[in-house]
């Protein structure tokens, strides 16, 4: 008798911990978009340093891959 009386308890705690798992998705995401979104404004809004690093960045790379004089 005693499992009859725990299957609708665990139904309701199952049925909550579902509830409080897709809750916590549904957070996740909204925190991952706004994050990315802040992101992404960040760099848009200083392009031209984005560029500076890219180009300073460049010369650096084709040092590394030029073959070594013998």
């Amino acid at each position: 008798m005693a499992t009859y009386l725990d299957e609708p308890h665990s139904a309701n705690k199952s049925r909550r911990q579902q509830e409080d798992l897709r809750r916590m998705q549904f957070r996740r995401a909204i925190e991952d978009y706004s994050e990315r979104r802040r992101l992404s404004d960040e760099i848009s809004n200083f392009p031209e340093q984005l560029a500076a690093g890219i180009m300073a960045a460049a010369p650096l790379a084709e040092r590394r891959s030029a073959r070594p004089m013998h």
